[in-house]
């Protein structure tokens, strides 16, 4: 769980520093936030993998925070948990039908807090998606992301990426990527052409993802490509 980065959105300081030592026992990374304007000015900046919100804040309240989280669809994948001191069943459905993940009542039990936390980081964990140091490939919804945020593609560029992810740390042959794009092509001279057009594809991504030093995407002379 090292690198599962957890922001904690709680206005009581005793609270906030249980949940973090708590969270950082476990081997979660924690970053705590007073209020959900802090919250949301980290978050524009860097995705966390999952928020644990109170729903009672100074300022903007939880739900408005919850809000804006779920209103863009590439937030979809992080985890919400609300953890608030309301516990009336007309809340929690309300939580829950604004797109939280899971309620947590307080006071809560230690143990159960950090079983749910451990359940919820479990199944985030299990969804069909490939990480490359900052980046990510979800091969369910064909979202590609940089510490979360999602980067737009043209279906050409997110088939050649998702080839590159499928096949992570090896070469996928430019000949290979050809066949997916267009079918099997027995005229050298149209595979060619092809390879220049797949090229270009390579060189839009670089220049979407920042990577003009050809880090993140290899290039292997004479054969293909790779994202290590």
């Amino acid at each position: 769980m090292g690198n599962y980065l957890i922001y904690s959105v709680e206005d009581d300081a005793e609270i906030a520093h249980i949940i973090s030592l708590t969270l950082l026992k476990q081997g979660y990374q924690v970053v705590t936030f007073g209020s959900g304007e802090d919250f949301l000015k980290a978050f524009s900046k860097v995705k966390p993998n999952m928020v644990l919100l109170d729903m009672m804040l100074p300022g903007i309240q939880g739900k408005e925070v919850l809000h804006e989280i779920r209103k863009d669809k590439s937030n979809d994948e992080i985890v919400v948990i609300i953890v608030s001191a309301k516990s009336l069943t007309l809340d929690k459905v309300d939580g829950l039908d604004e797109g939280a993940d899971d309620y947590i009542s307080k006071p809560f039990d230690l143990m159960e807090f950090m079983s749910r936390v451990n359940a919820q980081a479990r199944r985030s964990l299990q969804r069909n998606v490939v990480a490359s140091g900052s980046f990510t490939y979800d091969f369910d919804s064909q979202a590609f992301k940089r510490e979360g945020r999602l980067i737009e593609l043209t279906p050409a560029e997110n088939k050649v990426i998702s080839l590159l992810f499928g096949s992570k740390g090896t070469v996928v042959e430019k000949r290979a990527i050809a066949q997916s794009l267009y079918g099997s092509v027995s005229d050298e001279a149209k595979l060619k052409k092809q390879f220049r057009t797949i090229d270009m594809y390579i060189k839009s991504l670089r220049d979407k993802t920042g990577d003009q030093q050809r880090c993140f995407i290899v290039t292997v002379f004479n054969c293909g490509y790779k994202v290590d």
